[in-house]
């Protein structure tokens, strides 16, 4: 296991009769990163999850948790995870503070080693404000948060949430993004989820599963790198010359392959927006030519591939 590597997953297989849902699944996963771990229905990602929690048995391979191998020590291993399943485990007949005193108990807790991580995690998850409350009464967020300090009292190492904003509305989803987000400051996290747009605002690297196996694992960056043949560039140039006078410019630069005008506001001085396709990166180019010939440049940027469209080309491919 790397210095920095605190899960290692090797050759992960797991069958159920004559389906093979892993066909040997590899990542590492390291202290302090929130991986995204992303994959079409069927793809193996809750599979993975379920055994990384213990909740199932590998076929074969080998995870390792802090050193520890899962198979030879699991109970040792659920004690360093906090997992939230796609579907909250909640009691919700049960008031809130009943309900995690009662995981405290069963987590060995005493009663003030309970109360005082009791108001911890209600403070770090926002629920402190409803903890005399039935859990039924609560709102899907309040119970995504409840949810939340379950998986969180025993103060886990590493938090698995599988799909945690499924089913919220849009404001409970940004407020359930930040405090992952803000927990990733702490832990390390693992999460799993359909929805792409969140990934890439949370994650720092995103593993991609496909058919039980592994075919993208890196930054979003990366990733962009595999499935991006050329390098495609945002300029905004403030500029007396004509938008024609410019494009011309820019695509005599060396490498650049086209320019189009995406954009162009008239007053005070015209300021036009390009797109530029290279074959390398020539920002560096770009923002000499550009003070050359007396261009004010406002903005120079790589325009990245969206998410989605190299999820589809790494999962298309493999």
């Amino acid at each position: 296991m790397t210095a920095q590597s605190v899960i290692q997953v090797r050759d992960l297989v797991k069958r159920y009769d004559t389906k093979t849902a892993l066909a040997g699944v590899s990542f590492d996963v390291n202290a302090g990163e929130i991986l995204g771990l992303l994959g079409p229905n069927g793809a193996g990602k809750s599979t993975s999850m379920k055994i990384l929690t213990t909740y199932l048995s590998a076929t074969s391979g080998q995870i390792k948790v802090d050193g520890i191998d899962l198979a030879q020590d699991p109970v040792k291993v659920r004690a360093m995870l906090g997992y939230l399943p796609e579907s909250t485990p909640l009691y919700t007949d049960m008031v809130v503070r009943d309900y995690l005193v009662y995981v405290g108990e069963m987590r060995g807790f005493d009663k003030a080693t309970c109360a005082k991580r009791l108001a911890e995690v209600a403070a770090t998850v926002g629920i402190s404000d409803v903890l005399g409350m039935v859990i039924g009464t609560l709102s899907k967020g309040y119970r995504q948060r409840v949810g939340l300090a379950q998986a969180m009292l025993h103060n886990p190492k590493i938090l698995i949430l599988d799909e945690p904003t499924s089913g919220l509305d849009p404001n409970q989803i940004v407020e359930i993004r930040n405090l992952i987000r803000d927990l990733g400051k702490n832990h390390t996290v693992i999460l799993s989820s359909h929805n792409l747009a969140e990934v890439r605002q949370i994650c720092d690297r995103i593993v991609i599963i496909h058919r039980g196996k592994v075919v993208a694992d890196g930054t979003l960056d990366e990733l962009e790198g595999r499935v991006a043949h050329t390098h495609h560039l945002v300029v905004s140039l403030a500029s007396t010359a004509t938008a024609e006078a410019v494009t011309k410019g820019l695509g005599g630069l060396p490498q650049v392959k086209t320019v189009t005008v995406s954009h162009t506001a008239a007053h005070p001085v015209a300021h036009t927006t390009y797109e530029v396709e290279a074959d390398a990166d020539v920002r560096t180019q770009i923002a000499t030519w550009a003070q050359q010939q007396g261009h004010t440049l406002v903005e120079l940027r790589r325009k990245s591939a969206d998410l989605e469209s190299i999820f589809q080309s790494l999962t298309l491919e493999a």
